[in-house]
């Protein structure tokens, strides 16, 4: 009887196995067909190969569909509407060097800052490493 169930068992953990590294066959076609990639069927394929070599070129497969993509420049037109210094008129620059030189005193305060903080925990370690040192030595 715990025979019969036994195999049951293996029977089903050998099937989701199977049915498992199917399902992630088709992933990176999925991947490619939702991007109109131009090499559809080949990913398709190659994701079957990729089965009988157990998974191996997968991730390959899964980094070539998911790299394509049909129109990149919608992302970078916000970029080439005015962004260039060298486009802004000559009136604006006076106000975009007041600007920088707001940043670089914020910039130069922040670093002091630090500074400060950097001093007061390297003497805050210092007073802990003196109190561990004084209970070595009671010890």
């Amino acid at each position: 009887m715990f025979e019969i169930v036994a195999l049951g068992i293996l029977v089903f953990i050998a099937s989701s196995l199977l049915f498992g590294a199917i399902a992630i066959v088709g992933i990176p076609h999925q991947i490619a067909m939702e991007r109109s990639h131009p090499h559809q069927d080949a990913i398709y394929f190659a994701g079957w190969v990729s089965l009988f070599t157990l998974h191996a070129i997968w991730p390959l497969l899964w980094i070539w569909s998911a790299a394509y993509r049909e129109n990149p420049l919608p992302r970078f037109a916000e970029i080439n509407e005015d962004t260039a210094i060298n486009d802004k008129a000559p009136a604006q620059t006076g106000v975009v060097d007041l600007e920088i030189a707001q940043l670089d005193a914020d910039i130069t305060d922040s670093v002091t800052l630090l500074g400060h903080k950097c001093e007061v925990l390297d003497d805050r370690i210092d007073r802990i490493e003196n109190a561990i040192m004084a209970a070595g030595k009671a010890a």
